[in-house]
């Protein structure tokens, strides 16, 4: 037997009145659904159109620069300057003397020398004292630190194979 089969005449009323109210809640919401829906289609219709202005506005951006750039003069390159290589005792073919034997240098600084060009104790004792100065700034040491050493009077004595006295006055 169908479940509705025990349904008295206040169930049946019941029934119609909810039919009723949800038939009526509907034409209700129709009409409001329409107001909600032209809301939604005014909004598009302002993005899609804020969206054509952005656009207009870049194409008119991007063709002004066009005519910048075209109207422009070029600016003229300097040619790069000439790298003089530094020397290496491979491409110099000299011997390489341990200038970390000089008391201020030590290992570390023997390579910076090197990266520098000087290989030589006769390097050292050739510098001026512009160079010495240059020599102080790429080390990163402090100005007159060459001199305070006395790294020109020590790479001489080297160089002349007077280790003993260079051994007794620096050592």
């Amino acid at each position: 037997m169908p479940a509705f089969a025990h349904f008295g005449t206040n169930e049946w009323v019941i029934l119609f009145l909810v039919l009723l109210l949800g038939w009526l809640l509907g034409l209700v919401s129709r009409s409001g659904g329409a107001k909600w829906r032209r809301a939604y289609e005014a909004e598009r219709d302002a993005r899609i159109e804020e969206q054509r202005e952005r656009d207009a506005a870049l194409a008119a951006a991007n063709t002004r620069i066009a005519e910048l750039e075209a109207a422009a003069r070029p600016v003229p390159v300097a040619p790069a300057p000439a790298v003089t290589p530094v020397a290496t005792p491979e491409t110099l073919d000299l011997r390489r003397d341990d200038l970390s034997a000089i008391r201020g240098v030590g290992r570390g600084g023997e390579r910076r020398l090197n990266a520098q060009g000087l290989y030589r104790y006769a390097d050292i004792v050739g510098l001026s004292p512009a160079d010495e100065a240059a020599l102080e700034q790429k080390l990163g040491a402090d100005p007159g630190y060459i001199e305070q050493e006395r790294w020109r009077e020590q790479a001489a004595l080297l160089d002349a194979g007077r280790v003993d006295e260079h051994r007794a006055t620096f050592g």
